[in-house]
C-alpha cells in the first residue's frame, strides 16, 4: 500500500510518519527538507524564489512516487504530491507570489505527472490550528522558517481544509492533533494507531 501523512507546516507529518513507519514496519519516505537548495532563498524572498521551489518540490515528489512504486512492502510519504499544486502553488499564485505565466506552466507539468500515478491507498490528514503549527515550528528551531508569517499559515491552513473537503481520490482520514501529543504520550499515539487500523481494515 501506499499511505501518506498530510498537512500544514509544523502538524507533525514527519513526526508522525516516522512513528507509524516503527509500529507497522512500514518504509518511511520523508520530504526532502534539509537539502533543498531553495527553501533560505524562499523564505527571504517568496515573489524571487517561489516557482524554483515549488518544481523542486514536484520534481522530488515525483521521483519518490516513482521509488515507492518498486517497494513491495507498505510506504508511508511525508506529505503527498498534490498539496504541492493545491495548496502551496496555488496559494502563493493567489497571494501575487508566482506569476499567472509561472502558475500555469507549473500546473501543466503537475497534471501531466497525476495522469501517471495511482492514487494513494490511505491519506491521513492532520489537522492543527495556527497556534499549535507556531509552538511546533518554534519547538524544532528551523532558522528558515522564523520568518514564516502568520498570515501565510493562516492561507495554507484554509486551503487544505477546502482540500481535504473536496479529496475523493481514495479512503482519507482526518486527525485534528491539537490537542493530541503523540511524540511523548503513548496513549495519543494508540488512539491514533487505531482509527488507522480501522481504514486500513477496509481496504481489504
Amino acid at each position: 500500500m501506499h499511505i501518506a501523512v498530510a498537512g500544514n507546516i509544523g502538524a507533525g507529518k514527519t513526526t508522525l510518519s516516522e512513528l507509524l513507519a516503527k509500529h507497522y514496519k512500514w518504509i518511511p519516505h520523508y520530504e526532502d527538507v534539509d537539502e533543498n537548495p531553495y527553501l533560505n532563498d524562499f523564505y527571504n524572498d517568496m515573489q524571487r524564489w517561489s516557482f524554483n521551489l515549488q518544481i523542486y518540490f514536484l520534481n522530488s515528489r515525483f521521483r519518490q512516487i516513482i521509488e515507492i512504486r518498486k517497494f513491495k512492502k507498505t510506504v508511508i510519504q511525508d506529505r503527498t504530491i498534490y498539496e504541492d499544486a493545491e495548496i502551496f502553488a496555488s496559494n502563493l499564485h493567489s497571494m501575487g507570489l508566482m506569476s499567472t505565466r509561472d502558475f500555469k506552466n507549473y500546473k501543466t507539468l503537475f497534471d501531466h505527472m497525476v495522469s501517471l500515478i495511482k492514487p494513494l491507498d490511505l491519506l491521513i490528514y492532520l489537522r492543527a490550528a495556527v497556534p499549535t503549527l507556531v509552538t511546533q515550528i518554534e519547538k524544532r528551531g528551523r532558522e528558515y522558517e522564523k520568518s514564516i508569517r502568520l498570515d501565510y499559515l493562516k492561507q495554507l491552513n484554509d486551503r487544505y481544509e477546502n482540500w481535504i473537503r473536496d479529496y475523493n481520490m481514495g479512503k482519507s482520514l482526518i486527525i485534528n492533533v491539537d490537542n493530541l501529543d503523540f511524540t511523548t504520550n503513548p496513549e495519543d499515539l494508540s488512539f491514533i494507531i487505531d482509527k488507522i487500523d480501522a481504514q486500513i481494515n477496509g481496504l481489504f
